[in-house]
């Protein structure tokens, strides 16, 4: 019986969302891997086209094929992370592969006199972001948890986070979450893991102090990610007489994400109830997106392109669900069943992504080689949580705007031709999306590549490497805590190609 009520809270269980800056972030950046040939060349495609990739930077690119295509890319993702926590420095290292690209273009060159010379047809399936990510951070501080606990419960009735007479704890720790909100039920588990305890035994007691007595505690936090954020592009563009290319492209968003994290902490003074703790964290995500792009290319003698494109925003519609799970020397006997089997779920929100503009120019010299630039600009202070009537999500959109800035973002890239063998190199900076690059860093990153044209086909080596400082926050909220994570992502990626 105690199994079939468990069910059915869960099913019933919905409750206003805490869906933060973090969350608009995630799903506002984008970090396209693509082609092994876009890969090489830092992504800088915008005035030059000819790559199923280069549709996400400039639609025109398209129109720039002289045959139909096929391409698929497959790469390897390295993480190295090494986060500085309480003066301690711990390294982490993930690998993961996956199949990052796969598309096409259909070329139909014009029979007639008419000056729109051909035209393209292309589909293409690209990874956005790659979400698959571990980090462990080490070390002493002066923050313990029980301060995320009082946080969230000074001011809640203490009645409420008591059990009631023949109700089971999971049943509680939903009903509150779904009737009294997030606070209420962070407070539920706080006090019932025995971390923290009311100032009068009451059931209207609003106030609350600390089980724990120390100066500082060890603690050891562990957060793996997995997922992705994918797009699949359809997309449109023609030749205009020798010099002109335009293009459009509609693109289908889909989000899978999922982040579990673990708290262990321990070493409180010797007469502390408290002895250790131990505060687990599950968040899975999943929904889908729209966005649309146009762009043009023009040629402006031999060997100057420029490019120029427009990238809407991209409106995002995604549901959360969560999981937790507490432990302690002091918690009660059936803390246990209060776990990641119990899920609490949150009604659907929007994201809606700023909208990004892209200049382009490229050199190209006959069949030796090229050189392009490309510059972006996009305002993450636009960035939006929807519906903007709700009040929490009003409130963190101001905090947005007040947070976030404007992106400015390079690209740089070449290519060098011997015969059929291309040598190739990439780089590209990006602004921290931070009025105050404090909280995240710049981002730098360089890359490199070969390619060998067999004529009906072309096989494509890359490797690129990024790497930004990051302080990543334990908690959406509550509490400050926080490692500096030195990330550096390395890729290399294979490509192939067929021309028909």
């Amino acid at each position: 019986m105690k199994r079939i009520s468990t069910f059915i809270m869960v099913l019933a269980c919905t409750f206003a969302s805490a869906q933060t800056i973090d969350d608009v972030l995630r799903y506002s950046t984008e970090n396209i891997q693509g082609t092994a040939r876009f890969q090489a060349m830092g992504g800088a495609f915008g005035a030059l086209g000819g790559d199923l990739s280069a549709l996400n930077v400039n639609p025109a690119g398209s129109a720039v094929f002289n045959f139909s295509e096929l391409s698929i890319t497959g790469s390897n993702y390295h993480r190295n992370n090494d986060a500085l926590y309480g003066n301690t420095l711990s390294n982490t290292t993930a690998n993961s592969l996956d199949f990052n690209q796969v598309g096409g273009v259909f070329v139909f060159n014009s029979s007639t006199d008419s000056p729109w010379k051909k035209i393209a047809l292309a589909f293409n399936y690209d990874m956005v972001q790659n979400f698959d990510n571990e980090f462990i951070a080490s070390g002493t501080t002066s923050v313990g948890i029980d301060n995320y606990f009082l946080t969230f419960a000074q001011g809640e009735p203490l009645g409420p986070l008591r059990t009631q007479e023949g109700e089971f704890i999971e049943d509680a720790y939903l009903d509150i979450g779904a009737n009294l909100g997030y606070s209420a039920q962070q407070a539920f588990l706080g006090f019932q893991a025995g971390i923290i305890e009311p100032v009068d035994d009451v059931d209207e007691n609003t106030s609350y102090f600390s089980n724990t007595q120390y100066s500082n505690v060890n603690q050891r936090y562990l957060q793996n990610t997995s997922g992705y954020n994918s797009k699949f592009t359809l997309n449109f563009a023609s030749q205009y007489k020798e010099d002109l290319y335009l293009g459009a492209s509609v693109n289908f968003h889909n989000v899978l994400y999922d982040r579990i994290t673990y708290l262990d902490e321990e070493g409180y003074d010797a007469e502390s109830p408290i002895q250790y703790t131990s505060f687990d964290n599950l968040l899975h995500t999943e929904g889908y997106g729209f966005s649309f792009s146009l762009g043009a290319i023009a040629k402006l003698n031999q060997s100057i392109r420029v490019g120029g494109s427009y990238q809407s925003p991209t409106w995002y519609t995604l549901t959360d669900d969560t999981s937790q799970r507490i432990n302690s020397n002091l918690a009660v006997s059936d803390i246990d069943f209060i776990n990641f089997g119990i899920v609490n779920l949150y009604d659907e929100y929007r994201i809606k992504t700023p909208e990004k503009y892209t200049g382009s120019v490229a050199l190209v010299f006959g069949q030796d080689g090229l050189i392009s630039l490309d510059y972006s600009y996009q305002d993450m202070s636009k960035a939006e949580l929807r519906p903007t009537s709700d009040p929490s999500f009003a409130a963190e959109n101001d905090f947005i705007a007040g947070t976030l800035g404007a992106v400015n973002s390079y690209r740089l890239g070449g290519e060098y031709r011997i015969n059929q063998v291309s040598l190739r190199a990439g780089y590209r900076f990006e602004e921290s999306p931070y009025a105050d690059s404090d909280f995240v860093g710049d981002l730098n990153g360089f890359s490199a590549g070969i390619g060998y044209n067999f004529g009906a086909s072309r096989l494509d080596l890359a490797y690129s490497r990024t790497e930004q400082d990051v302080n990543s926050y334990f908690f959406d909220g509550g509490i400050d805590s926080a490692a500096l994570i030195n990330r550096i992502n390395t890729n290399i990626s294979l490509g192939y190609t067929l021309k028909f």
